[in-house]
């Protein structure tokens, strides 16, 4: 891996010493300079677990993409970082649904204490979680890792609502390999969120900016916009100057804007 190409692209230059501070840092750094995207999903462009592959998206092409790829990368800056590292699965929890095994993947890193990072879950912690039950307050949210009878989970309690769960996992370690089934099944299937809706959102120091089909969602300091596209010249204007991403001429972005 070409480490100094990947600190530039997400806009790190400070430390790369094995400590919680600088593990956060690369953290917040990736979430602020790479967007959650599902755009090849929608343009039917397939994505292969591969390593090189995510490489070359996200940091030569400056791109994003979803759990598989970001936090694959991730994982893989950190190894060459030599930061103890392994790869989780975790079944998301969404509305009393649980999710099957390897529907996302995470990461967990063994500093001084056991630390649950995630560059992948779209809308969620800037900073690395402790695993072992200390809250984590980010702004108005506040995140746990709660032990369950069968699994651990990753909690989130917002103003005015009680903790919800996010994903359900285990510290089994697992390989890059291991996900490839659920990755084609979250790139087909009707079932799948991402074949659902096109997404392309990414959070700011204040709040998050977020493509969705054809919405624009602007929230800032709590304070949420939403408005229609109204063109596909206006569509990959906002991904250009709000994401950095380049879309070449040939693209049809009437299937990003209607997924």
């Amino acid at each position: 891996m070409d480490v100094a190409a990947y600190l530039e692209r997400i806009g790190h230059t400070g430390s790369t010493t094995l400590t919680p501070a600088t593990l956060a840092s690369l953290h917040r750094a990736h979430l602020l300079a790479v967007p959650f995207e599902n755009l090849d999903i929608a343009l039917g462009r397939p994505i292969e677990l591969d390593l090189e592959a995510f490489f070359e998206k996200i940091v030569v092409r400056r791109r994003g993409g979803f759990c598989y790829e970001l936090n694959g990368l991730f994982g893989w800056l950190l190894r060459e970082l030599r930061f103890p590292v392994a790869t989780l699965s975790a079944r998301v929890l969404d509305g009393g649904r649980i999710g099957p095994d390897f529907d996302h993947m995470l990461l967990l890193v063994r500093l001084e204490d056991r630390l649950i990072a995630d560059v992948g879950f779209g809308d969620s912690f800037l900073e690395p979680v402790p695993m072992d039950g200390d809250e984590h307050v980010e702004g108005d949210r506040t995140y746990r890792v709660a032990e369950t009878e069968w699994a651990l989970t990753l909690e989130r309690l917002s103003p005015g609502t009680e903790w919800e769960p996010q994903y359900a996992f285990n510290g089994a370690p697992r390989r890059l390999a291991d996900f490839a089934e659920m990755c084609r099944w979250q790139q087909t299937s009707p079932e799948s969120h991402f074949t659902q809706k096109t997404i392309c959102s990414l959070p700011t120091p204040h709040g998050r900016i977020t493509l969705a089909n054809d919405r624009w969602i602007d929230t800032k300091d709590g304070r949420r916009e939403e408005r229609k596209v109204e063109s596909h010249d206006e569509y990959r204007e906002l991904l250009r100057t709000r994401f950095s991403i380049e879309l070449d001429a040939d693209v049809p972005i009437e299937r990003l804007m209607r997924a």
